[in-house]
């Protein structure tokens, strides 16, 4: 993988980073991070020209995300920590073109596979398979967006490795992980990061696609990005 390209110049030297969300809104030096450019792309269209936030691209997939979001910030001190990004919406929970924004970013296929059905790694004692994001921060962004006249849903986001491709698949999640709205790649690596630096973290995707039988013609990659370019304009103002 190509090194990341920051938006620009970080204008804090390393350190550490409080927790609370009340120092994130009070040093809202914000880290967002995508898996892709056009991803990318989108969330600063939204934002302009806004110094408090560094946009990242880190690569698909939990485990580059959180490699270079961990890497990130290493580097920078931070108040907040953000994984953006389009990604599949579930039957009845969060239809195309909408937005979800998390209430746990669940780690949706860590585990093992037993004779008798599915073990979470923490079912099997072995740590935790979800991260809750903060809720205030969680709030304050889907009332922007309700504002904004924006169709968004507030509900578990999941992470998987390999994304869903069959009615089985889809219905077996949505089974195992009640109120399951989204699917995405990424989520859970950029908040294991963050949770390593003791930092808040939130998810949002943009529904490109119904989780289930992959169907690459019927997505609507355009309308998502567009949808989170929208999401970003109105992060503006979660942190005043």
């Amino acid at each position: 993988m190509s090194d990341i390209a920051y938006t620009n110049s970080f204008p804090y030297d390393s350190g550490e980073a409080s927790s609370s969300p009340e120092s994130a809104l009070h040093r809202p030096h914000v880290l967002i991070a995508t898996a892709v450019d056009a991803e990318r792309e989108a969330v600063l269209r939204g934002l302009g020209q806004d110094g408090r936030f560094d946009v990242v691209a880190v690569g698909v997939g939990p485990a580059a995300a959180a490699a270079y979001t961990a890497r990130a910030l290493a580097r920078h001190r931070y108040g907040l920590v953000i994984s953006a990004g389009i990604g599949g919406g579930f039957a009845g929970q969060a239809a195309i073109g909408s937005l979800v924004i998390a209430n746990a970013i669940v780690a949706a296929d860590l585990g093992s596979e037993t004779p008798d059905g599915f073990l979470s790694v923490q079912e099997l004692g072995f740590g935790t398979d979800r991260i809750v994001p903060d809720a205030d921060l969680s709030q304050r962004w889907m009332q922007a967006l309700e504002r904004g006249g924006l169709s968004a849903y507030h509900g578990p986001i999941l992470t998987v490795s390999t994304t869903t491709g069959s009615a089985e698949s889809a219905a077996f999640l949505a089974r195992r992980i009640p109120g399951a709205a989204a699917e995405g790649m990424e989520g859970f690596g950029v908040a294991t990061a963050a949770a390593a630096y003791e930092l808040p973290a939130l998810e949002i995707r943009a529904i490109s696609n119904a989780v289930g039988p992959r169907n690459r013609g019927a997505w609507k990659i355009k309308e998502a990005l567009e949808a989170l370019e929208a999401a970003s304009s109105h992060l503006l103002e979660v942190l005043t």
